[in-house]
């Protein structure tokens, strides 16, 4: 497995922004993180979800690497004619510069240009969600120090860290969302192979209530998503506790996933030995050389 420190040096993660990208799996995680995270919850009591947008990369001024990983804007709950920001962030492992990070993020995309806008900013609460066998805050390290009157204001966003640990796995398995379920579970065990052989297979009833599309992409996203963490034998002992979804709906599991990999792997080095044995032979090199340092045929360089 990855230490936290190369972890944390990682692009952003794609499972995590392709699962919490989309507005109905983002909310459902808040609220289950609310659960758990006192400041999360009084920030989601005074927000209304009902009205959660996601702003689109396109209307970034951050390039497809970005500064974090996902952007909402939602309206406040009295109804007022005013925004609030979320931003959700994942990181694998602690990662010094993640408060400065926002920061740019915050600056650069929660703005609106309209006219006669006294400020073009507006309010943003940054949730910053990792995997940690222990918990992390970098915030209270920053506030050590000032007086408690600057506590809660030492940023110009609100922020704060949740340990996908802290998210029970009941919750987690009792929601109508599997996939939110699934991920949450995914990324908490991602360095605990018991544990994750133990609660992931228990969404197998669930997932054979999905739509066979969803549950295959799901299937496939967590084994590509796992196989950053954990050895193949793990990886194998999951496609075999969900064999009988896979047959049902015919998703292509990890192992055949990583099989094609090869496969493909193998297929562009063949492609690149027959390219050069082809171009050395129109530079002159004897076809008996060729056959011999190649190991190809004749008719293969030729392409008969």
């Amino acid at each position: 497995m990855n230490d936290s420190t190369n972890a944390a040096k990682r692009n952003h993660d794609p499972f995590f922004r392709w699962l919490f990208s989309d507005t109905y799996h983002a909310r459902n995680l808040l609220e289950l993180s609310a659960k758990v995270n006192r400041e999360l919850s009084e920030f989601l009591s005074v927000v209304n979800l009902d009205t959660l947008v996601r702003i689109p990369d396109s209307y970034s001024e951050v390039d497809e690497t970005g500064e974090a990983d996902i952007a909402f804007r939602v309206n406040v709950s009295t109804g007022a004619p005013v925004l609030v920001g979320i931003l959700l962030e994942h990181k694998s492992g602690r990662d010094a510069g993640i408060l400065d990070q926002i920061d740019r993020y915050a600056h650069s995309v929660m703005r609106l240009h309209e006219e006669n806008r006294l400020f073009s900013g507006f309010p943003t609460m940054a949730i910053i969600f990792y995997n940690g066998r222990e918990n992390w805050d970098p915030l209270k390290l920053l506030e050590n120090g000032y007086p408690k009157y600057f506590h809660g204001s030492v940023l110009p966003f609100k922020c704060t860290f949740i340990n996908m640990a802290d998210i029970p796995d009941s919750d987690c398995l009792a929601g109508e969302d599997v996939e939110t379920g699934m991920g949450i579970v995914a990324m908490k065990y991602a360095f605990d192979k018991d544990a994750l052989l133990s609660i992931l297979p228990q969404f197998k009833n669930a997932l054979q209530r999905m739509n066979g599309n969803r549950a295959s992409c799901l299937l496939q996203k967590i084994s590509l998503y796992l196989k950053e963490y954990v050895d193949p034998g793990v990886l194998k002992e999951l496609n075999m506790a969900f064999k009988s979804i896979g047959q049902k709906y015919g998703f292509v599991s990890a192992g055949d996933v990583f099989r094609q990999q090869i496969a493909d792997t193998q297929q562009k080095a063949d492609e690149e030995k027959l390219n050069t044995a082809r171009g050395l032979l129109q530079d002159g090199v004897s076809m008996e050389i060729l056959t011999k340092r190649f190991n190809l045929s004749e008719e293969a360089i030729l392409g008969k």
